[in-house]
C-alpha cells in the first residue's frame, strides 16, 4: 500500500490534470475556430459591400454613361447598359438614377424595369445617401460604411457605399456620381447619381456560407437562435443594429474530446484496478506517453496542409545527408521549387482554392520521385527535394524536366481549369560542401537564374551565378535609377499593309544605352523589372512617351506592349484612362498587345479590365498568337481587336510546311472572328509575298524597317516614296 497509494494519488492527480488539459484545449480550440469564422464574414460582407460599389462604378465612371445620363438622357442605354446590366448580370434589386436636384430620373426593381415615369422611392435610407453625396451633411452613423474615400472641403463625394437597413432590410448601397472628369468630384455637385441596392438575402447568405464553410448562416430575429448556433450581431456607429445573424459554428474541440475518451478510461480504469494492475497500467501510460510526443514531433516536423515535411524536418534532413555525403562521398542533389503564378490563383480565385492546388502539386511530386527522395513544403508556394540521384547534370536536369512537367500540366479545382509553372534551382551536395545553408543559398541563386531565363526550367547552380546575381543586382539599381531619371528611350518599328509601301502604324519599343555598359538588350533588362517590380513604373513611363510621340503622327496607331504584371495591375485601366485624358492621345490610335499569360488563370479580371479598355475605345491585341496555349476559349471570351502572328512562325515558313500552314489556319482563324492579323519578323521578299497571298492584313520587320527614332517616322512619313519596297534588301530600309 505504501507504493499503491502513492502511485494512486499521483495517476489521480494525472488524470484530473489531463481531463482539465483536454478540455481547456477544447474549449480553446472552439474559441479560435469562431473567432476565425466571425473574421471570415466580417470580410466577405465587406466584400461583398465593396462587390457592389464597383460594380456600380463600372457604369458610372464610364465615359459611355457620361454621354447618355448626363449629357443628353438616352433613357434605351440606360435601361440596357445600367438597369439590364446591374439587375440582371449582378443581380441589383434597385436600381435608381437621380439627376442633380435629387429627382428620380429611372427605376429598376430587380429584373423588372418600370414602365413610365420612375418611381419616386425616396425612403429616410436613400435621402441620406443623397444628401451625402451633395455634401449637404456628414455620414450618419447609423450606418456602416464600405468606403475608404475622405470628406473634402466642398462635402460631395464622387461615391458612396454603406452597409445600413432600406426599407426595413439590410442592404449594401452604393452611389456613384456620373461626374464630370473636367471637374473634381469633391465640387462637382451638379452630377447626376447612380444609386443601386443589393439587400443581404438568403441566397447571398447561402452563396457566402458556402464559400466560407459556414453551416445555416441566414438572418434571424432577435432571441429565436437556437441552442448550439451562434449570434453575430452587426451594428452601426451609433450603436444601432443593422442586422442579425447566425450559423452553427465548427466544434474541433468535440473531436478533440473523442480523440482521448478511450485514453481517460483507460486511465479510469487502471485507478480502480490499482493493487492488480498497476504495472500494467503503468507500462501502457509511458506506451501512451510515447506515442503523444512522437504525434507532437511529427505535427512540429510537417506542414499541416499537406502533410509533407516542413523547413525544420528539411533543414535536420538537409544537414544528415551533407554528414552521409561526407562519409561516404556519394554526391546528392537539392532541387529548390518555386510554384509560379500560384499568387494569381490565390488573389483571383481564393485561398481554399489556393490550398486544394498545394495539395494537388503535393501528390503529383510524391507520385514524380523515387521512393528515397524527400520532399518537404518550405512554405507558401516553395517545395524543396533531397535526392540522392548523385551529381550528373544530365541526370538532375532530365529529373527537374519530369518535375516542371508534372507541376504544369493543367489542375482541375473546384470546377476552375487552372494552370501554373514551376522554376527550379538545383545544388549538388558533394564533400566540398560547407553546410545547409550554403547549398540552400546555392539552390536559391540556382532558382533566381531559372526565373530570370523565363520561368519553368531547371538551373544548376554553378560558382558563376554568386558573379552574375551581384551583377544582375548592380544592374537593378542602374535600372532604377535610369527610369528615375529619365534616361531610356523609345524607337518605332513600321506597321505597314500588305502591299508594304503604305505604313499603318508603330509599335514602341524600349531602349537603354547603359553609361558605361553601352548597350543592354531589351531581353536582358526587361525580364530584370518584372522580377524586381519596376515594370510598373516603366510601363506607366513608356506607355506616356509613346501617347506624346504618337501626337505628331495623326494618321498612325501606336501599339504598346503590356506586361502581364502591369496588366494584373487592379488601376491599370485606371492609368490609361488618365494618360490618355493628360496627353490628349485619340483613344483609337492606341493598341495595347498582350499575351495569353496575361489570361491565364486570371479570367474575371482580365476580362473586366478588358472590357474598361473597350468601353474607352482602345484597341487590343494578342501577341506572339501560337506560341503558347493559343485557347480558342481566349479569342471567344476576350475583344480582341487583332492577332499577331510570332515571328518563330514567319521565319519558318520556307522552310517547313507545318509552319505555313499555321499561318494560313490563323489567318482564316483571325478572318473569320472578324479579327485584323499581323505578321511580325518579316525579313525576306518571299516572306512578304507567302504572308500577302495567304491574306495578312499588315506586317512588320527589318524588311520594312527597323526600329527608329521619333524623327525618322516623321521623316518617313513625309517622303513615303523613299522607304518603298524594292528587291530582297531589308536592311536598306532601317533609315
Amino acid at each position: 500500500m505504501s507504493v499503491v497509494v502513492p502511485v494512486g494519488v499521483i495517476v489521480a492527480v494525472a488524470i484530473v490534470c489531463i481531463v482539465v488539459a483536454v478540455l481547456s484545449s477544447a474549449q480553446r480550440a472552439d474559441e479560435v475556430a469562431l473567432a476565425q469564422e466571425r473574421h471570415l464574414l466580417s470580410t466577405a460582407l465587406q466584400n461583398f459591400g465593396r462587390g457592389v460599389l464597383r460594380e456600380t462604378d463600372s457604369v458610372a465612371s464610364s465615359q459611355a454613361a457620361f454621354d447618355h445620363v448626363r449629357q443628353t438622357f438616352n433613357p434605351a442605354w440606360v435601361e440596357e447598359r445600367a438597369g439590364s446590366w446591374l439587375g440582371n448580370y449582378f443581380h441589383h434589386d434597385l436600381v435608381l438614377i437621380f439627376d442633380k436636384t435629387d429627382q428620380p430620373i429611372y427605376s429598376r426593381l430587380g429584373r423588372f424595369s418600370v414602365d413610365g415615369p420612375p418611381i419616386d422611392l425616396r425612403p429616410p435610407a436613400i435621402i441620406e445617401i443623397l444628401d451625402t453625396m451633395r455634401g449637404r451633411n456628414e455620414r450618419k452613423s447609423n450606418a456602416l460604411s464600405l468606403s475608404d474615400q475622405p470628406a473634402t472641403d466642398a462635402g460631395a463625394r464622387a461615391h458612396v457605399a454603406e452597409l445600413r437597413l432600406v426599407m426595413g432590410r439590410p442592404a449594401a448601397v452604393a452611389a456613384v456620381a456620373i461626374g464630370d472628369d473636367r471637374l473634381a468630384a469633391a465640387y462637382d455637385t451638379e452630377a447626376p447619381i447612380l444609386m443601386s441596392v443589393k439587400f443581404l438575402n438568403a441566397e447571398v447568405l447561402n452563396s457566402i456560407g458556402a464559400q466560407l464553410g459556414l453551416s445555416h448562416l441566414r438572418i434571424v430575429a432577435r432571441g429565436t437562435v437556437p441552442a448550439g448556433d451562434y449570434l453575430y450581431q452587426i451594428g452601426a456607429p451609433d450603436g444601432s443594429l443593422i442586422v442579425e445573424l447566425a450559423w452553427t459554428p465548427k466544434q474541433p474541440g468535440a473531436e478533440i474530446v473523442r480523440n482521448v475518451v478511450p485514453f481517460i478510461a483507460v486511465a479510469l480504469a487502471g485507478f480502480a484496478l490499482l493493487g492488480a494492475f498497476v504495472l500494467r497500467y503503468m507500462r501502457r501510460t509511458a506506451v501512451a506517453i510515447a506515442a503523444g510526443e512522437n504525434r507532437l514531433r511529427h505535427l512540429a516536423l510537417h506542414d499541416p496542409l499537406c502533410g509533407l515535411p516542413n523547413r525544420i524536418f528539411f533543414s535536420e534532413r538537409l544537414e544528415a545527408v551533407i554528414e552521409e555525403v561526407a562519409a561516404t562521398g556519394m554526391p546528392a542533389a537539392l532541387f529548390y521549387i518555386d510554384l509560379d503564378h500560384f499568387k494569381d490563383v490565390n488573389d483571383t480565385l481564393g485561398h481554399p482554392v489556393g490550398d486544394e492546388l498545394i495539395r494537388n502539386v503535393t501528390l503529383r511530386l510524391s507520385h514524380t520521385l523515387r521512393g528515397g527522395d524527400m520532399v518537404a513544403r518550405l512554405g507558401g508556394d516553395e517545395f524543396a527535394v533531397i535526392s540522392s540521384i548523385g551529381g550528373d547534370s544530365a541526370l538532375l536536369m532530365a529529373l527537374g524536366q519530369r518535375i516542371i512537367s508534372a507541376i504544369c500540366a493543367p489542375y482541375s479545382v473546384g470546377g476552375q481549369n487552372i494552370v501554373i509553372g514551376a522554376s527550379i534551382g538545383i545544388a549538388i551536395i558533394d564533400r566540398n560542401c560547407a553546410g545547409g545553408p550554403d547549398i540552400m543559398r546555392y539552390a536559391d541563386m540556382a532558382l533566381y537564374r531559372a526565373k530570370n531565363e523565363g520561368r519553368n526550367r531547371a538551373c544548376i547552380y554553378d560558382n558563376a551565378m554568386d558573379a552574375d546575381l551581384s551583377k544582375r543586382k548592380l544592374l537593378e539599381g542602374d535600372l532604377r535609377e535610369a527610369i528615375k531619371h529619365g534616361q531610356l528611350r523609345l524607337l518605332y518599328q513600321p506597321i505597314v499593309d500588305k502591299s508594304g509601301d503604305v505604313m499603318l502604324g508603330v509599335e514602341a519599343l524600349c531602349r537603354w544605352t547603359h553609361p558605361t555598359r553601352g548597350e543592354i538588350s531589351p531581353a536582358e533588362f526587361i525580364p530584370l523589372a518584372e522580377n524586381s517590380g519596376l515594370i510598373v513604373e516603366l510601363g506607366a513611363w513608356v506607355l506616356r512617351k509613346a501617347m506624346l510621340d504618337g501626337l505628331a503622327w495623326p494618321s498612325l496607331t501606336v501599339a504598346v506592349n503590356v506586361s502581364p504584371l502591369q496588366f494584373r495591375r487592379a488601376d491599370f485601366a485606371d492609368l490609361v484612362e488618365r494618360t490618355l485624358a493628360e496627353t490628349g492621345f485619340d483613344p483609337a490610335r492606341l493598341e495595347l498587345e498582350i499575351t495569353e499569360s496575361v489570361l491565364i488563370g486570371n479570367f474575371d479580371t482580365a476580362e473586366t479590365s478588358m472590357l474598361r479598355l473597350k468601353a474607352l475605345g482602345v484597341r487590343l491585341a494578342l501577341d506572339d498568337f501560337g506560341t503558347g496555349y493559343s485557347s480558342l476559349l481566349y479569342l471567344r471570351r476576350f475583344p480582341f481587336d487583332k492577332l499577331k502572328i510570332d515571328r518563330s512562325f514567319v521565319l519558318s515558313i520556307e522552310k517547313a510546311a507545318d509552319a505555313a500552314a499555321i499561318v494560313h489556319a490563323v489567318v482564316s482563324l483571325g478572318r473569320g472572328l472578324g479579327m485584323k492579323v499581323t505578321a511580325e519578323g518579316v525579313e525576306t521578299a518571299d516572306q512578304h509575298l507567302f504572308l500577302r497571298a495567304a491574306g495578312v492584313h499588315s506586317m512588320q520587320g527589318y524588311r520594312f524597317g527597323r526600329a527608329m527614332a521619333p524623327d525618322k517616322i516623321a521623316a518617313r512619313l513625309e517622303a513615303p516614296e523613299a522607304f518603298k519596297v524594292s528587291g530582297d534588301q531589308p536592311t536598306s530600309l532601317a533609315g
